[in-house]
């Protein structure tokens, strides 16, 4: 692969930690929900920091397969919320194409649902987002990633 073939971003814990807390203060006053869904896998960190932060303790997760590593496939819904009455925050780390958005939406219909990254194809199906990504860029989060010696470019 050519180093410019594909467009990154790339998140650092400390990135996402800092990135949702500027959520969690857009979301201010926190007395609007009862619970937080977290959409699993991405929106499991996102949601305990939102949770920390806006002083929420009911957490329960969706669990939504729409990725195979770096391609999306079928969406499938692994494991559903048990009780849905409650006014529900539900957090994603990323809105992409907004198929899963979709299905929240379906979902919850009278939920709030906010993500940390939003990408154009799906930012119109979420409440509150944080920052902007192109719909071409693929976003490296923390736990895909680890850090490792790289050669320089120019060799040795």
């Amino acid at each position: 692969m050519e180093l410019n073939e594909r467009k990154e971003f790339f998140v650092s814990w400390e990135d996402l930690h800092r990135t949702t807390k500027v959520l969690a203060k857009r979301l201010m006053p926190n007395d609007q929900w009862d619970a937080i869904i977290a959409v699993s896998r991405g929106g499991l960190v996102p949601g305990a920091i939102l949770a920390r932060e806006l002083n929420i303790r009911m957490i329960d997760t969706i669990c939504i397969s729409s990725y195979d590593n770096e391609h999306q496939r079928e969406l499938k819904v692994l494991k559903d919320v048990l009780d849905d009455s409650a006014r529900l925050l539900v957090v994603d780390d990323l809105v992409d194409t907004g198929e899963t958005a979709k299905v929240i939406r379906e979902k919850f219909p009278k939920a709030t649902f906010v993500a940390v990254y939003a990408k154009p194809q799906g930012k119109a199906l979420v409440d509150k987002y944080v920052i902007d990504v192109d719909q071409d860029t693929w976003i490296n989060l923390p736990w895909d990633m680890e850090l490792s010696y790289v050669d320089p470019l120019a060799g040795e």
